[in-house]
């Protein structure tokens, strides 16, 4: 480890590798509001934050548990899909706030495309949030609704009937089916839209 009268030990979230200190200097300064991405195994969480001297305030919040309290969602609530309505959740949410320009905070990046999910959801909500539409990939539009989902249930079904009832064996319990994921994730995009 260094030592010396000039060695200055950083941060512990820097040090950890969570926090980029410069970069959210700069977004702090800026003045506008942030959208915070959080994106976990298990959850989602977006959230609409106005800096302040006195701490940050929580404008609007999204998490993926909502999807299944509020849109009765029975599929993973960590998944792309989850993850993207989230944040269509989110945006619409802040659009009744009149909420109409946010700056994007996501700190490091680890679930990379569970965050540009999220992202993508929240634009779609009409919000303008300065992006390069160059960060979604074509493959990344099919796995937002569930494509990839449907596409290994169908496959699991035909070819192991076991390994499918093992392999969905949550979702079954709640009642759904895995090979129309395509349908419920339209379906509660449309929940969403009417509730908001």
């Amino acid at each position: 480890m260094a030592k010396g009268p000039k060695h200055r030990v950083p941060f512990r979230r820097r040090r950890e590798g969570k926090t980029n200190y410069h970069r959210r200097l700069k977004i702090i300064k800026s003045g506008k509001l942030r959208l915070v991405i959080d994106c976990s195994k298990k959850h989602c969480t977006v959230q609409v934050v106005k800096t302040q001297i006195e701490g940050d305030k929580i404008l609007v919040h999204a998490n993926s548990q909502h999807l299944v309290k509020r849109f009765e969602w029975n599929f993973n609530t960590g998944n792309i899909p989850a993850a993207y309505l989230t944040g269509y959740y989110c945006g619409l949410l802040a659009k009744n706030e009149e909420i109409e320009e946010a700056i994007l905070d996501v700190g490091l990046l680890v679930h990379n495309d569970r965050v540009k999910s999220a992202f993508k959801g929240f634009l779609e909500s009409g919000i303008y949030v300065e992006h390069n539409e160059k960060w979604f990939s074509n493959a990344l539009e099919q796995r937002i609704r569930g494509e990839h989902i449907q596409d290994y249930a169908n496959l699991l079904y035909e070819e192991d009937s076991d390994k499918y009832k093992k392999q969905f064996s949550g979702v079954l319990k709640k009642q759904a089916d895995p090979k129309e994921f395509v349908e419920i994730f339209n379906k509660t995009k449309e929940k969403i839209e009417k509730v908001v």
